[in-house]
């Protein structure tokens, strides 16, 4: 048989399968103990009562959560809102309740003479479904998928009703309040008994008590259409002939399933890129088939000069799709599209015991963000979480850690493909202390498998970890080991996220000064778990509270994680009183929080840095991502614009960068690249507080590839200021700045006081702005220039839409809280769609640490004084701290 000729039938019988169909809409919502009727009843179009909807049910929200769906209909109020998600305002109940859900839907004509099939992507926690009366099958576990044939209950062209019984967790606990009391109070407990569960949502110190624990259809739910013959579980895996990139093998694994009486014959077709293959293969009745195509018998497999997939920052995230097809007589029965990356991963070098991630053959620092929970609602559209995983890529970071296993759908594997975030992807158990053990073994391992899976072809997992800070018992550990060597032959596995190769987590998380993040054991080499308290902006804050609580840290602020525990947010605001200086009121208290972002998330990942490979190979902050509105643990608020941390994170993460190290006054040039920097040349310049520069140095640059180069120490002068600046400059051997940072310093006397930045003179910046537009997106370039004789210091752009004031959600920088000493010009873009302005003129918004004035007017775009900001606009109160003797 010619391949052309099969790879044209191929064409022709692929557009005969009908495409699958979501049913997002038209769904409905009840408490069960609220519905008399027996569930064929529910399930049968006798039982609405108005244009197929049942009067009294809940307008639901699919994919959603239960107590989403509740405040969509104004059921509850907001509960990442001020104090909302108390329990007096929101029952905790919920979290012991079981609904129906039913919708009506269609089924299209076109999959006629096809097995029809109702898919569920995820529901939280166990489900019995329905159609037309009759049950169709239950799913158990978060992450357990459904898939059903329903041909014998639904007609194609008519219309069907579907009816779910959704049911919590067994064991959803004891909620945890967040208190100034009580702090943070324990993490975790009950919810870890039912295992694949989001278990974080009886609260933890990053999250409070979730009411429903995220109970509901939380994933999409499908029709789709067959033949007698499906295709399932595809393997793709790639090798490379290393260090030569110049081919790669290619593998391919599936399963074929003949769903009939009758035996089958057909053909089981692939392709990606130029690349086609296919066979024959012959089928019994109701059996399956693993089939096996490698460069051994399938030459093609064998690919030249292949598009490699890489980290962020080490090259491009080129990607495959490999089509699967299984014909029948010349029908397409079934098709399965896959997408795959070609890229090989090692995990050890010959010159440390530590985890080394190489990708490629080159070695990777990982710099990384934990994820707690995408989100504590499970609400997770996909423009909403391409902007959080975008904002990783800014920052320069090129792993997730996906801790316990809480984020997990589609969407998020495909965006860490996407922008280049490797994962380190987790199973679902928490540290020992934090809740027990699964008491159902086959329930854990099943939605384990499921997960792999689903999941094991996207190239950006890195890591399959068992279990967050401890091992799993030796059961599961065995029975992962099991699955392991059956379902994932190339990635490692870590039983422990804080032990074996260097791994540890462990902390500390609050705010520390730079110069501790530069000591820690070198059995740390690989720290998975490492944070600071992280203060939003003060729009954000302004927008998660109401005003009564703005300039009172009180219940609300430990509602949102500011109070006593892991983030020591009972001691924070002293902290920060002391180094700048006391606060007037909540404006000053986040202007010099914004400070304190910069110094201690710019630290966390230099600190590593400056070991980098010896033995450092990797950090991960805790947390990068947040699940709710917070003053801790993040890169960007829940409303998605970032603060300070974000960009000094950024800062800390270039590929070449240059740097000072905050222990001991050493200059140093970081290569993370695979090539020798040579010919470039180091400046650096110190100035006082009154603009004046107090000394310069320049020094040519031979930086080791994969290396830290020290350039020796800065020789300080005599008679600089009490807080002075440190101004450097890296710049290949033709001009181009390579990298470049700025530090705030005390002398060595009063190192922790920097309350002379009080002193700095207020600057007003000259601004200009540009405005272009292109395929749905709004680019404005805009140009900062500092015409005064002191340093401006960290100064802030906010997009907003110039008619209504209000921020612009999410707007992508290249570079923010930037300094700019005397004649200093800084050129930014701000990126953000279009449709965001809502037809307002784009205004961009300045503030900083002493910016008074900055403003441009042109005829599509304008920079104005952020005045929201300015400390003078706002009464002066202290910002009390609420007594908590009287609660």
């Amino acid at each position: 048989m010619a391949m052309a000729a099969m790879n044209g039938g191929a064409a022709r019988a692929q557009a005969s399968l009908p495409a699958p169909v979501v049913l997002g809409s038209g769904w409905q919502l009840q408490d069960a103990a609220k519905v008399t009727a027996l569930p064929g009843k529910v399930a049968s179009a006798e039982f609405a009562t108005e244009n197929g909807h049942v009067a009294g049910w809940h307008t639901a929200v699919v994919p959603g959560t239960v107590l989403t769906s509740l405040v969509k209909d104004g059921t509850y109020p907001d509960p990442m809102y001020g104090e909302n998600n108390r329990p007096d305002v929101i029952s905790e109940s919920l979290a012991h309740t079981n609904y129906w859900y039913r919708t009506n839907f269609t089924v299209p004509q076109a999959y006629a003479g096809h097995h029809i099939w109702l898919n569920f992507d995820g529901v939280n926690y166990a489900a019995a479904m329905w159609v037309n009366g009759k049950q169709v099958g239950s799913t158990l576990g978060a992450f357990a998928r459904g898939a059903f044939d329903i041909s014998a209950l639904v007609q194609p062209g008519s219309t069907a009703v579907l009816a779910v019984l959704v049911s919590p967790q067994p064991h959803p606990g004891v909620s945890h309040e967040h208190t100034l009391r009580d702090g943070m109070g324990l993490n975790g407990g009950m919810t870890a008994l039912d295992g694949p569960t989001f278990l974080s949502t009886i609260g933890w110190d990053w999250i409070p008590a979730i009411r429903d624990r995220d109970t509901g259809i939380w994933q999409k739910v499908f029709l789709s259409a067959s033949g007698p013959v499906q295709v399932k579980n595809p393997l793709v895996t790639t090798d490379l002939p290393l260090p030569r990139l110049d081919s790669a093998n290619i593998a391919v694994k599936t399963t074929v399933e003949n769903i009939t009486d009758q035996p089958q014959h057909g053909v089981l077709r692939g392709s990606f890129g130029a690349v086609h293959f296919a066979r024959e293969i012959d089928l019994a009745p109701k059996s399956s088939k693993l089939v096996s195509f490698t460069p051994v018998t399938t030459p093609a497999l064998h690919v030249l000069h292949p598009k490699l997939w890489w980290p962020n920052g080490y090259g491009p995230q080129n990607l495959y799709t490999l089509r699967l097809s299984f014909e029948v007589g010349g029908e397409v029965s079934d098709r399965h599209d896959t997408s795959f990356g070609v890229r090989k991963m090692s995990y050890s070098v010959s010159d440390s015991e530590n985890l080394t991630i190489s990708v490629n053959g080159v070695r990777v620092f990982v710099r990384g963000g934990d994820w707690g929970l995408d989100d504590a609602m499970k609400q997770i559209p996909r423009e909403r979480l391409e902007a959080q995983i975008r904002m990783h890529q800014i920052a320069h970071l090129n792993m997730i850690r996906n801790w316990v296993g809480q984020s997990t759908n589609e969407d998020f594997y495909e965006l860490c493909d996407k922008y280049g975030l490797m994962l380190w992807d987790e199973f679902f158990q928490p540290n020992p202390s934090d809740g027990p053990n699964p008491m159902d073994l086959d329930l854990y391992i099943a939605n384990v498998r499921e997960k792999i899976l689903r999941f094991r072809n996207h190239p950006s997992i890195a890591v399959w970890c068992a279990r967050n800070e401890g091992y799993p018992p030796k059961e599961i550990d065995d029975a992962l080991r099991k699955l392991m060597g059956e379902l994932e032959p190339t990635r490692l596995y870590q039983p422990s996220s804080t032990d074996g190769r260097g791994v540890h987590s462990g902390g500390p998380y609050y705010w520390r000064t730079p110069r501790e993040y530069y000591s820690y054991p070198d059995s740390e080499a690989f720290k998975t778990e490492i944070g600071s308290v992280s203060i939003p902006t003060l729009e954000s804050i302004q927008g998660m509270m109401p005003q009564k609580d703005w300039e009172s840290i009180n219940d609300d602020w430990a509602e949102h994680d500011l109070a006593k525990g892991a983030q020591h947010g009972d001691t924070y605001p002293t902290v920060l009183a002391e180094r700048y200086g006391r606060f007037a009121n909540l404006a000053d208290f986040v202007r010099k929080a914004q400070l304190a972002n910069y110094e201690a998330f710019r630290a966390m990942y230099e600190g590593r840095s400056a070991k980098l490979f010896h033995p450092a190979t990797g950090v991960i902050t805790w947390m990068s991502h947040p699940a709710q509105p917070s003053f801790v643990w993040q890169l960007y608020h829940h409303d998605l614009e970032p603060n300070a941390s974000l960009f000094a994170v950024c800062k800390a993460g270039e590929m070449v960068h240059i740097q000072l190290n905050e222990s001991n006054g050493q200059l140093e040039v970081i290569n993370n690249r695979p090539e020798v920097l040579d010919g470039a040349t180091a400046h650096v310049a110190l100035y006082n507080l009154d603009g004046s520069i107090a000394y310069e140095h320049s020094a040519p640059v031979h930086a080791a590839a994969s290396a830290e180069t020290d350039l020796g120490v800065v020789a300080w002068p005599a008679g600089l200021s009490p807080v002075h600046f440190v101004k450097l400059e890296l710049r290949d051997g033709g001009g181009t700045l390579l990298s470049d940072n700025f530090y705030w310093r005390a002398l060595p006397q009063q190192q922790d006081d920097l309350q002379a930045l009080n002193q700095l003179a207020p600057i007003t910046l000259e601004a200009k702005a540009v405005r272009s537009q292109a395929n749905g997106t709004v680019l404005l370039t805009v140009t900062l220039h500092n015409p005064g004789k002191k340093v401006a210091l960290m100064t802030h752009l906010q997009l907003r839409r110039k008619g209504s004031g209000e921020r612009v959600l999410p707007a992508f920088y290249s570079d923010n809280y930037v300094s700019l000493v005397p004649n200093e010009t800084r050129t930014i873009t701000i990126e953000a769609a279009v449709a965001d302005l809502k037809g307002d003129t784009p205004l961009v918004a300045v503030d900083g640490w002493n910016i008074a004035g900055a403003s441009f007017a042109g005829p599509d775009v304008a920079v104005a004084l952020n005045e929201n900001a300015q400390v003078a606009h706002w009464p002066a109160t202290g910002l009390s701290i609420a007594d908590t003797a009287a609660q």
